[in-house]
Parts: structure tokens; C-alpha cells; sequence
């Protein structure tokens, strides 16, 4: 479990210097500025001198800044590359990865910035382990449109083995992990849904399309007023118990090992990083 938080990350068109402004004050965790889908053909050059600008000065906090290129095989990718090296962020997200050949390619490009990968092609799907095992791979994000398209899949059902294998690729590396867009972004409903299902798989957090989805999301994948009450709960009976010489402890019912005492922990860390992003 990480313990930066990764509830929520919201795709920032770069083309667009309103939105770039409006999302200094949005209350996400990390922003997706984007070249790539959001931004038409015959604005990509500009949209690189948009966002360079927005930041260059600065004003987004504590929010971990990821600007997502378009593929070195396209027009525009190599000159995204040189724009990004030198713009101020925190990673790079490269599109429809395949192998550890791609990254390799952008890692020679951009010498410093972690990596982050779009996994959205079924061929960046089954080379999922290697391409989390990177030496530069910081994150994983699902692109579950594009992976839809490529799979002919109708629902997020018939995805669901995707998903997984990326979950555990991810936390077999130690990377982030996080889920697709929702589309509906007017449908709460479908939307707690989503986020409750990816939450239960393993996912840090998901990407957003619209600031409306921001709310539910971050109390979906942040930690409750339970866990958090749980998790004192588990640690104070299991410090008891161990002062009397026991290996375990009883909360609510249920055996309370060593193993459950690192869960606790690591929440009560993630629910103190969030209240101390939250008050930046």
C-alpha cells in the first residue's frame, strides 16, 4: 500500500489554459496533463508551449504533476519528448506501451523523469510484468477505452482479466496502480460503483475525465472513518497482546496477526498523507 495518496487523477487537456488554471485548485492527488488524445492534430505544437507555460509558473501544490505524450511512433512524439524533458513536472506518461522496448526508447529521450505507462493495447497487457519490472516504471494507468476497442469487448466485464493482470504486475513491482475513466461522469451511481470495484481489485486510484467525479472517487479510494477506527482498534489489541507474550489478538470476532498490524499501519499513513494534502 503506498503511502503518497493516488485517489484520484484528473486529465487536463494541455491545449487548454483555463482548465490548466482551474486545476491549481482542484482537490485531486495527481493531474494527467495530456497531449495526447485530448488535443487535435493542429494544436499539438501549441499545446506543448501552453502547458510548459502553466508549469513553469507553478501553483498546483502538492498534486503530482504527469504529462502524458503522444506515442514515439506518431508526428508528434519526439518533439513532446524534448518539450517535457525540460518542462517542470514530476513523470511522463507514454501511450498503448507495449514492451520494455518502448520504454527503453523514451528513456534514452528523457534521461530523469520517472516513467509512467498506459496500458491499453493486449500486448502491453500480457507483457504487463516486464514492463512494471522497468528500473524507470513509476506507474501504471489503464486506458480502458482504447483496451475495449482492441479487444471487442463490450462491458467492463470482459476486461476484468486485464485489469487483474495489471493489478498484480504493478504490486508485484512496487509501482502505482491506477484504473480506467468513467465516461458517464454525470452517473454517480455507476461511477461509486466503478470506483468501489477497482478499489476491491487492488487499484491506488483512478483517472478521471470530469471534476465532477473528483469527490466520489477520493472517498471511495481514501481511507473511512472505519478503517481508520479498525485500524487503531487492531493495533492497540495487538500491542496488548503482545506486552502479555501473544502472537495474536481478538478485534470484533476476528484474529488480529502481525500481517493485519502492517495493513493498519500503512492506513493510518495513507489517512494522515491525505489530511495533510488536503490542508495544503
Amino acid at each position: 500500500m503506498h503511502t503518497r495518496p493516488f485517489r484520484s487523477a484528473l486529465y487536463i487537456p494541455g491545449s487548454k489554459p483555463r482548465a490548466l488554471d482551474k486545476a491549481r485548485g482542484l482537490p485531486v492527488d495527481a493531474i494527467l496533463f495530456d497531449l495526447e488524445d485530448a488535443v487535435s492534430p493542429d494544436a499539438k505544437a501549441e499545446a506543448r508551449s501552453t502547458l510548459a507555460d502553466a508549469l513553469a509558473q507553478g501553483g498546483y501544490g502538492p498534486r503530482l504533476k504527469i504529462v502524458r505524450m503522444n506515442g514515439l511512433d506518431t508526428d508528434w512524439g519526439a518533439d513532446d519528448a524534448a518539450a517535457i524533458a525540460a518542462m517542470d513536472c514530476d513523470a511522463v506518461l507514454l501511450p498503448k506501451v507495449n514492451s520494455v522496448a518502448d520504454l527503453d526508447a523514451l528513456a534514452a529521450l528523457i534521461p530523469d523523469l520517472p516513467i509512467w505507462a498506459m496500458m491499453e493495447t493486449p500486448q502491453g497487457i500480457l507483457n504487463a510484468a516486464s514492463i512494471a519490472a522497468h528500473p524507470r516504471m513509476a506507474g501504471f494507468v489503464l486506458g480502458t477505452n482504447d483496451l475495449a476497442k482492441d479487444l471487442h469487448a463490450r462491458g467492463r466485464a470482459a476486461m476484468v482479466t486485464s485489469l487483474q493482470l495489471c493489478v498484480l504486475a504493478a504490486k508485484a513491482a512496487g509501482i502505482v496502480v491506477l484504473d480506467g475513466v468513467y465516461n458517464a461522469f454525470k452517473d454517480d451511481d455507476g461511477l461509486r460503483a466503478e470506483c468501489a470495484q477497482g478499489r476491491d481489485m487492488g487499484f491506488d486510484g483512478k483517472t478521471l475525465i470530469h471534476p465532477a467525479q473528483i469527490a466520489i472517487t477520493n472517498a471511495a479510494f481514501g481511507p473511512s472513518a472505519e478503517d481508520i477506527d479498525l485500524a487503531r482498534r487492531q493495533i492497540a489489541a495487538f500491542d496488548a497482546a503482545a506486552a502479555e507474550g501473544q502472537g495474536v489478538a481478538v478485534v470484533d470476532g476476528r484474529i488480529v496477526e502481525n500481517l493485519h498490524i502492517v495493513t493498519a499501519r500503512a492506513t493510518l499513513a495513507k489517512a494522515d498523507a491525505i489530511a495533510a494534502l488536503e490542508t495544503t
